[in-house]
């Protein structure tokens, strides 16, 4: 949440260990959402409405400036409940402490919800009505659904007699997400705002599958219905914010630059003993701005600008010819810690390969045609926290197929040749694009952290977080190149690299 001038970001942490168990709600600030300083936790399990875990949940900003923490909590008999809390000093710029009054629980599961699948409550949202509402995300049998709750006083709730949405064959919805996009601008919307000029996204993540998915829709607000566009997909093969390493995802609204912002969360890829060697598990990938689409068909995502004031040392390529077969090293930068944009280019599509309508599975698509195999247009892109003689390297790249009346745009990151360490779960991600063709071009930006390339393809239209624990491409000894290995020429009309630079404590 952003409250007084400050970002405050609240995530699930385990202060004894890299592995889960024993989850507070950590607590960290920064003025740019950059540069943070850690605090104290704010919520530990204390009492007996979360003696047995304080869990997810979201922030809300009440009439007044009153910040306010709807949670999770685990009671003695491990029935999930939903509590509050509050900051102990309204006036300390950091909020350092948060107190549970006595009259939690706010919300117990009545007869008709399932006690060990009710958890992670949203932001609220205030209807025209004056009552408040939340969701709260569950599983009867394996239909998920979001229930829904009103209150007049954020006191006292009361469950409305259907869920605002659920989907059968769907699994537990864990932290769900409810919010409005505009249909004519860039710019974030507040919880609250309905009208004409709104879409809503309603987002979860499935615990089955552990991806996230949403989709786009009405929503009646005198119904508390939310109904999907019939161009979205309601379930698992519907559109995601990532198609990659990404999961528990959370927005809010940035009142402070008018935006909707999404923080999303990528575990590990290796071993759960090399986690506990580095002391560490679990990372937030970057912050994203997030908008609706001109097509009005799915969400844009960007890293949000802040980011920039880390770029260091740039290099810059124009007008580069790749040929079938092209590795084309960028130098002068820190790969293993750099920021690429770049925008490809083709002179025709004629020599794109036929699509075969059953490949409806974009990753496993990537898998069987990865960056190794040549094709027409493509594949062209990145390689990655490459070793020097390639033995390892994360490809990020495009492929263009021909359909029966349009063109098929995949967008990979291939984890398969990232490491030779042995252990690793080293996946082909993916996803197709909906992209217009029409100009012969498609952008890439990837983001290169040691340990994660987090990817946004065709302007954002596309996103994939990869991890990747390379054993020789590593600090000084990583390399980046742009390749094409497909037999259609493909020219890097520019590319700027950047090195990274650390961030730094807030207070220093």
């Amino acid at each position: 949440m952003f409250f007084n001038g400050v970002y405050h970001f609240f995530y699930q942490y385990n202060p004894k260990g890299a592995v889960w168990g024993n989850i507070v709600w950590a607590h960290s600030v920064s003025k740019d959402m950059i540069n943070w300083e850690a605090l104290d936790p704010a919520i530990y399990p204390s009492k007996p409405f979360d003696i047995n875990g304080c869990w997810s949940g979201s922030a809300t900003i009440l009439p007044g400036n009153k910040p306010v923490i709807l949670y999770t909590g685990v009671d003695p008999n491990k029935i999930q409940v939903q509590n509050y809390a509050i900051p102990k000093n309204i006036s300390d710029p950091y909020l350092r402490e948060w107190i549970k009054p006595d009259d939690n629980p706010l919300v117990l599961p009545d007869a008709g919800v399932n006690a060990s699948a009710f958890r992670d409550p949203t932001t609220a949202w205030l209807g025209k009505d004056g009552h408040w509402r939340i969701l709260v995300g569950g599983r009867r049998r394996n239909r998920g659904m979001a229930h829904l709750y009103r209150s007049k006083d954020f006191l006292h709730w009361v469950k409305a007699k259907h869920p605002l949405h659920s989907q059968a064959k769907t699994g537990m919805w864990e932290c769900p997400d409810f919010f409005p996009v505009s249909k004519s601008c860039k710019n974030g919307l507040d919880w609250s705002v309905v009208g004409d000029d709104t879409k809503h996204v309603f987002k979860v993540s499935l615990d089955v599958t552990r991806f996230e998915y949403y989709t786009l829709g009405t929503y009646f607000p005198r119904q508390d219905r939310y109904i999907p566009d019939n161009t979205s997909v309601d379930g698992w093969a519907g559109l995601r914010y990532d198609y990659g390493n990404f999961y528990a995802s959370k927005t809010f609204y940035d009142p402070a630059k008018k935006r909707r912002i999404l923080w999303g969360w990528a575990n590990e890829s290796d071993t759960s003993p090399d986690d506990a060697k580095k002391g560490w598990s679990g990372i937030q990938a970057i912050p994203r701005t997030l908008w609706l689409d001109s097509n009005g068909k799915q969400l844009i995502q960007w890293p949000v600008e802040e980011i920039e004031t880390l770029r260091g040392h740039e290099v810059k390529v124009t007008n580069t010819k790749l040929k079938k077969g092209d590795y084309v090293e960028i130098k002068g930068i820190t790969a293993a810690q750099a920021d690429v944009e770049v925008t490809f280019s083709f002179t025709k599509l004629d020599k794109a390969e036929k699509f075969d309508p059953s490949w409806v599975n974009a990753q496993d698509l990537c898998a069987k045609k990865g960056s190794k195999v040549e094709g027409g247009v493509g594949p062209f892109g990145l390689l990655t926290l490459a070793s020097e003689n390639l033995e390892e390297f994360t490809p990020v790249f495009f492929r263009i197929f021909k359909a029966k009346d349009k063109h098929v745009v995949l967008f990979c990151s291939d984890a398969t040749s990232s490491s030779l360490a042995h252990g690793l779960y080293k996946p082909s991600f993916a996803g197709f694009v909906d992209v217009d063709l029409s100009d012969k071009k498609l952008s890439l930006r990837s983001l290169i952290d040691h340990s994660v390339v987090e990817s946004f393809g065709a302007g954002g239209k596309a996103c994939i977080l990869s991890r990747a624990y390379p054993s020789l491409a590593v600090m000084n000894d990583a390399h980046l190149h742009v390749f094409n290995n497909g037999s259609e020429t493909i020219t890097v009309e520019h590319l700027n690299a950047w090195t990274m630079n650390e961030p730094r404590l807030m207070n220093d």
